[in-house]
């Protein structure tokens, strides 16, 4: 071929990795394992550019750990039960295994044009009967070790998505899918008991070395531990209640203390239960959702009572108590003391009741220290606080007050946590059921293990509102040993699905167990996990408590932490654009002739408004359809442009110019092993070849570190340095065996990269059999350095000298350099500073 034919060349290599199996996966204890996995993708119906870039960083990995000579694991699944399938099915009068289905064998065709070396034998789905059956088997598992609960409590209900949501599924008050405002909602739900292991998931933190720092701290800020005290304050009321108990992290502020806030559901409502105020002030409080996000974001409501609050630190500090929309049972005991002047909620509230606000925290310097509409939560000293003034804040002033409240039998010193257990009840169809059915008390019984899986009905057309498990009498209803039971209608998050697939991909298809020990043992943890940093806290944290929970009174189950290395890679963005109507663009509506003023494509005349550049979203159609991309370039100047642009854990902005500049480059690359294998035909025995074998051998070394650094970008730069530097060594007369011998080599390094141009061009010189080559030593050394010279410790030259030349030589080299002479000129040197093979420092 004259010129490179990359759907011929691509189909032909993806027909026979996948003929050959290629890279199909099974244990082999002689050899050592690398368990390579990107997040899997959600069947929505096409691959986007995210997916392009998560998959092929991935790929890349798991090629180069193959040619190094490891057993690779690295498969793909689909994440396929969830809303979007249930919604699609409503909308289009279909059921929602059809629609999924569907949607994962056009994926998967799509993704096997990017040519990744997945093994699709080891595919797994998550609405498949094979899968969610041993889920359900792990939930009985969990539920005979007390792990998972079932409790009446307060949600965030979702209402457009009609479903609970976990406080991780709630993104600054809305749904993480639908973007409703949650509210708040009172239902029987089942937990996992994900707050009994808040120690052992921070603990683990600190031993997870190959984890990006942000992601850590993320999940330790989220599991929230924090050092208190329980006060017990004494209640003055003509109701039969003596004192009422909190959990503080700052007792050091008790003095600014201005109220008493609980929650609508603590122990002491039943005493209000019979004021119609009371009734009306509860129901306004489910307006506002339960996480600390829309706490703080909604108005801040109060109940006053008759209950009056005494000051443990000062009897003679009176405060009123009131129910607070900002106070709720599962943070701390359901109470709080309000100190205004110090936490910028209690200040909101303070002013919107006219309670007092008295600072007794002070910056340092700041001798007239008030506080308008902005809470002080610095540093400084104690004020306004009797004994405890001048105390530093926070260094001195908590310890020391929490050793007088216990001292004084006022308080004890506590540790909490932020993390509470995971809601896991949806009130939806499509989801794993939950193998749990009730008797005619409401009493759960588990499902007999013969009976998995829990199989979900078939249903002709899903109810537009609601549960349609609730409807399915012939479903929902059956009888066991002559007694008739209730299903359990809710289906579990399907964040359930995704905190143990990684497991199931060591025994994909094993029937009667999830795993096997043995392949479990081999091949976990995943070395090397990839996907969003928006996962930090949702997937991966329900992930690393899924590995205690299955190790938890488990003896032959040892494994803690699911994954060992994680990468979080950056969005692929581009520029947004409206019309003049204000009506979002795709990039297909526009065009440009400069790349600066666009236009409509179908209206020449029509100005285009060009907004910033964003991650691209379906919502603002800045979207870049892979398939049509791969169609119309080739896969391997897709994956080298995905790549190249930036680092991989950072943004990568599309560029039409960047994309033909790509495929251009492998049209050179073409163009040069025709060169090549011109010349190696032609028989030409030069005498030469040290310069080539020299070169390859420092870029072998140089792609090396950068891949084990995820330094792709810098890789594909590598590469072209490589092309500039073969174009002009063809020409020289070179040795055939040396040209064979080192082309080879180069075409190995790219084959992560461009794995069907690397392999056609392999096949070409007739090597088939290839893997990593070795670095030699010897060749890295360079016999020529850079040596800084500097005068009074600044930079005035940089030579080009032999390597190891000694200070004097150096000196003699300086005397006759006219660029530095002339700072020398006239004046004596009185001594100087020499580092072998790095500068010398003369100061005059």
């Amino acid at each position: 071929m004259d010129r490179y034919n990359f759907k011929t060349v691509e189909e032909k290599w993806q027909k026979f990795w996948h003929k050959n199996k290629v890279f199909s996966s099974k244990l082999d204890k002689t050899k050592k394992k690398f368990y390579c996995l990107e997040m899997f993708p959600y069947p929505s119906g096409k691959i986007h550019m995210g997916h392009v870039r998560n998959y092929t960083i991935g790929d890349v990995l798991a090629r180069y750990k193959t040619l190094q000579g490891y057993n690779v694991l690295h498969p793909m699944g689909w994440d396929s039960f969830g809303m979007p399938a249930e919604n699609a099915a409503r909308q289009n009068n279909l059921d929602p295994k059809t629609w999924t289905e569907s949607n994962i064998k056009t994926m998967r065709s799509q993704l096997k044009k990017l040519g990744l070396s997945i093994d699709w034998d080891k595919e797994i789905s998550t609405c498949s009967e094979d899968y969610y059956k041993h889920q359900q088997e792990f939930f009985l598992d969990l539920y005979d070790k007390g792990l998972v609960y079932r409790k009446e409590n307060y949600v965030n209900w979702d209402p457009v998505d009609e479903t609970v949501l976990a406080n991780e599924q709630v993104v600054d008050g809305k749904g993480w899918r639908s973007g409703a405002t949650v509210e708040r909602k009172k239902l029987n739900q089942w937990f996992f008991n994900i707050s009994k292991f808040s120690e052992d998931l921070l603990q683990g933190l600190d031993a997870l070395e190959n984890w990006p720092n942000k992601v850590k701290v993320m999940q330790k800020n989220w599991i929230g531990k924090s050092f208190g005290c329980e006060v017990e304050f004494k209640i003055e009321s003509e109701k039969p209640i003596e004192s009422i108990k909190c959990y503080t992290t700052r007792p050091d502020t008790l003095f600014g203390f201005s109220f008493l806030a609980l929650s609508v559901d603590h122990p002491l409502a039943k005493y209000y239960e019979e004021d119609k105020e009371f009734q009306k002030f509860r129901e306004e409080c489910s307006k506002t959702g339960t996480t600390e996000e829309s706490i703080a974001s909604a108005e801040k409501l109060g109940f006053k009572t008759d209950m009056i609050a005494v000051n443990p630190l000062d009897k003679n500090m009176k405060v009123p108590v009131y129910f607070a929309n900002f106070v709720l049972m599962d943070y701390g005991l359901g109470a709080v003391f309000g100190c205004p002047a110090h936490d910028q909620r209690d200040l909101d509230f303070a002013k919107k009741y006219n309670l007092k606000i008295t600072p007794v925290v002070k910056p340092e310097k700041d001798k007239d220290f008030k506080i308008n509409n902005e809470a002080y939560t610095g540093e400084g000293y104690l004020c306004n606080s009797d004994f405890l003034d001048g105390l530093k804040v926070p260094s001195q002033s908590i310890i020391k007050t929490i050793e007088f409240l216990e001292k004084n039998n006022l308080g004890t010193k506590k540790t909490n946590y932020r993390l509470k257990d995971w809601g896991i009840s949806r009130q939806r169809y499509w989801g794993c059921p939950i193998p749990i059915a009730y008797d005619e008390n409401d009493q759960p019984i588990k499902i007999p293990r013969d009976m998995l899986p829990v199989k979900l009905p078939e249903i002709e057309k899903l109810s537009n509102t609601g549960n349609p498990l609730d409807s399915e009498d012939n479903w929902k209803f059956f009888i066991l040993d002559g007694k008739k039971y209730r299903r359990e209608t809710d289906t579990l998050d399907t964040f359930v699905d995704s905190s143990w697939y990684f497991l199931r991909f060591c025994s994909p298809h094993n029937l009667d167990r999830g795993f096997t020990q043995e392949e479990a043992n081999y091949w976990m943890p995943v070395d090397q996990y990839i996907g969003g940093v928006e996962h930090a806290i949702l997937h991966l944290l329900y992930s690393r408590f899924f590995m205690q929970a299955l190790s938890y009174k488990n003896d032959d189950f040892k494994l803690k932490e699911p994954f060992d290395g994680l990468f979080t890679q950056g969005m692929v963005c581009h520029e947004t654009y409206k019309d003049q109507n204000n009506k979002w663009l795709s990039p297909d509506e526009v065009t440009s002739e400069d790349g600066k003023k666009f236009y409509k494509k179908d209206n020449p005349s029509e100005k285009i408004i060009v907004g910033p550049t964003e991650s691209m979203s379906k919502s603002k159609k800045n979207t870049i359809d892979p398939e049509n991309i791969i169609k119309n370039y080739g896969a391997d100047s897709v994956r080298l442009f995905i790549l190249s642009d930036s680092p991989p854990e950072k943004d990568v902005q599309w560029s039409d110019q960047g994309m033909l500049a790509s495929f251009k480059f492998v049209q050179k690359l073409w163009t040069l092993n025709s060169k090549i294998l011109d010349k190696i035909k032609n028989n030409d025995q030069g005498s030469e070849g040290n310069d080539l074998a020299k070169f390859t051998n420092q870029l072998i070394n140089k792609i090396t570190q950068n891949l084990e650094k995820f330094h792709y970008n810098v890789i594909v730069a590598n590469f072209y340095e490589m092309y500039n530097f073969l174009i002009k060594e063809i020409d020289k007369p070179i040795k055939k065996e040396i040209l064979i011998e080192n082309y080879k080599k180069i075409l190995i390094v790219m084959n992560p990269f461009i794995p069907h141009f690397s392999n056609e061009c392999l096949s070409t010189i007739n090597e088939n059999q290839i893997s990593w080559p070795e670095i030699s030593k010897e060749d890295l050394i360079e016999e020529d350095i850079n040596f800084v010279v500097q005068i009074n410790g600044k930079k005035r030259a940089i030579l080009k000298i032999k390597r190891d030349v000694v200070e004097k030589e150096i000196l003699e080299i300086i005397k006759t350099n006219l660029e530095i002479e002339k700072f020398l000129k006239d004046k004596t040197i009185k001594k100087s500073i020499f580092v072998p093979n790095r500068l010398i420092n003369i100061i005059l």
